[in-house]
């Protein structure tokens, strides 16, 4: 059984068509009016071995604050949604991932507790159209909506491109591996997830 979710979500701000198949790697179709934010959805989705599709209209055009955002919502909501009820599921996991000189550390638990605690320090005020400010932002409105514990830590690195590519990869690897089928039960002594 496939783990699948397609959400539309729009808003007077924004437009967000996402559909999201968490073990089925393969196509991956992104397309928002941010450039960088394009290559780091494409590298989360890459990482964490699923399929999907990521359409994100901006009606407003102010900055890029309100579609990064909103597709964050959207995409933590479409991994909420493909979960289910979370049976079986490792939950947990943590990595170390470097690029280049840049290292990152990151600790999630998928535990229905959304809540996020980014540390990343980052000097340039955007690359590539993504706010460097919204790049905290995103992981914590995804970890929110899809009820995801999440730590980000930057151990090292003076490259902000490759710091922040590290941690998008670091999400998607933790998130593979945090949803693998590993237990015939729930992964809680409360019984629930």
């Amino acid at each position: 059984m496939s783990r699948y979710s397609r959400i539309l979500r729009e808003t007077k701000e924004t437009r967000i068509e996402l559909e999201l198949d968490i073990d089925n790697p393969g196509n991956i179709e992104i397309k928002t009016p941010v450039p960088f934010f394009n290559h780091m959805l494409n590298t989360l989705l890459f990482f964490m071995r699923s399929s999907g599709k990521i359409i994100a209209e901006d009606k407003q055009n102010y900055d890029d604050h309100h579609v990064i955002e909103d597709t964050a919502i959207t995409l933590g909501l479409a991994v909420k949604e493909a979960l289910g009820n979370k049976d079986g599921i490792k939950r947990f996991s943590s990595n170390i991932i470097p690029m280049d000189e840049a290292l990152v550390m990151i600790a999630i638990d998928i535990s229905s507790r959304g809540s996020s605690y980014v540390d990343l320090k980052l000097k340039r005020e955007q690359i590539g159209g993504f706010s460097t400010e919204n790049v905290s932002h995103f992981f914590g409105s995804l970890a929110q909506n899809a009820g995801i514990t999440l730590h980000l830590m930057q151990i090292k690195g003076e490259n902000d491109h490759h710091i922040i590519e590290a941690s998008f990869k670091a999400l998607g690897i933790s998130l593979y591996e945090a949803t693998r089928i590993v237990y015939s039960g729930t992964n809680s002594t409360k019984g629930i997830l």
